[in-house]
């Protein structure tokens, strides 16, 4: 069985949730993808309660953050080998970096500690990053924060965060990123299109 595991990463409203939509009917009617997405860890978190700020520190939050994002990583991994296919695309929403985002350079690395891995690891374990710029950085007009409770920047705190983001995950030797330089379903169209371009770079490095 043939796994590939990808992050869609970005900034606020970059058009990640429409991105998933997107990517499971594109590669799902490619015939021998099966399409596994691991939902956003901190989404989840928020949505339940549990923030950094019910948290008793910043630190603590990120601890349950990142033992929860790389231990349903771990179990999508368990279910998909189990599965009858032959290729499997593992598309997480978010991946580990991302968490680097909200901490300094002391949480980091006691969470890395805390968790037991190293960034390089954390690095590894993906084979290609795919970061959606935020709207609120080429594309003001339509930056929202009505379709995510759990977001709450304005749109000069998402574009920090964003390129915040791409610095985390800058090391990964397959980063790609999807600016706003066209209209959003060109955007989403160009999504696919390096997605696309990079599996059939894989399968074509297998043979």
């Amino acid at each position: 069985m043939d796994i590939i595991k990808i992050v869609i990463t970005g900034g606020p409203c970059g058009g990640k949730s429409t991105g998933m939509e997107w990517i499971r009917k594109a590669f799902t009617e490619e015939q021998g993808w099966r399409v596994v997405i691991v939902p956003e860890t901190a989404t989840e978190l928020i949505g339940g309660g549990v923030t950094p700020w019910t948290c008793g520190t910043n630190l603590d939050y990120q601890k349950c953050q990142m033992r929860l994002q790389l231990e349903k990583e771990d179990i999508f991994g368990q279910g998909v080998r189990t599965m009858d296919a032959d290729r499997v695309l593992m598309v997480c929403d978010r991946g580990a970096l991302d968490n680097k985002i909200y901490m300094n350079e002391e949480e980091y690395a006691e969470v890395l500690r805390f968790v037991g891995r190293d960034e390089q690891s954390l690095l590894d374990s993906y084979d290609a990053v795919f970061h959606l710029v935020t709207a609120a950085d080429g594309a003001e007009a339509y930056y929202s924060l009505d379709n995510n409770g759990a977001r709450y920047e304005t749109p000069a705190q998402a574009v920090e965060m964003d390129r915040r983001g791409i610095r985390c995950w800058s090391s990964h030797h397959h980063l790609r990123i999807i600016d706003n330089s066209t209209g959003f379903d060109e955007k989403m169209e160009r999504l696919i299109a390096e997605i696309r371009s990079f599996l059939d770079d894989r399968q074509a490095g297998s043979k």
